[in-house]
C-alpha cells in the first residue's frame, strides 16, 4: 500500500477530487496548506508573497493502482497542456500498516 500526498493549486482541488471519484477512488483527505516550491513565491509589484495557498490531498492506494492514480492526479491538476510552475507535486510513500478505527481491524 502507498500514501500519495498531492499538493495542488486550490482552484484545481475540486477538479482533482472529481477525477479521482470518477476513476473509482473516492477516499481522499483534503486540507488547506501554505508554502512555496521552486518558484520561490510570487512577486506582484513591490510585494513578494512567499507562502502561497495550496491544497494537500492524502490518498491511500494499493500498489496495483499507484501509477493510474498518479496519472489521474497529474492530468487533472496540470494547468494547460504543458503545465506551469506552481501546479504542484506528488509524494509517494510506502505504508507499512493500516487499521480501521471503528473495528480495530488491520487491513492488508
Amino acid at each position: 500500500m502507498y500514501l500519495l500526498r498531492a499538493i495542488v493549486r486550490p482552484e484545481k482541488s475540486a477538479v482533482v477530487m472529481k477525477a479521482l471519484f470518477e476513476a473509482g477512488f473516492p477516499a481522499v483527505t483534503k486540507m488547506p496548506v501554505f508554502g512555496r516550491g521552486k518558484q520561490r513565491g510570487l512577486k506582484v509589484g513591490n510585494v513578494t508573497y512567499d507562502e502561497l495557498p495550496k491544497e494537500l490531498l492524502l490518498i491511500g492506494i494499493k500498489e496495483r493502482d499507484k501509477d493510474f492514480v498518479i496519472n489521474t492526479i497529474i492530468e487533472a491538476a496540470r494547468t494547460g497542456e504543458n503545465g506551469q510552475f506552481g501546479d504542484g507535486k506528488i509524494f509517494v510513500t510506502p505504508v507499512e500498516e493500516t487499521y480501521t478505527i471503528s473495528n480495530g481491524m488491520k487491513e492488508l
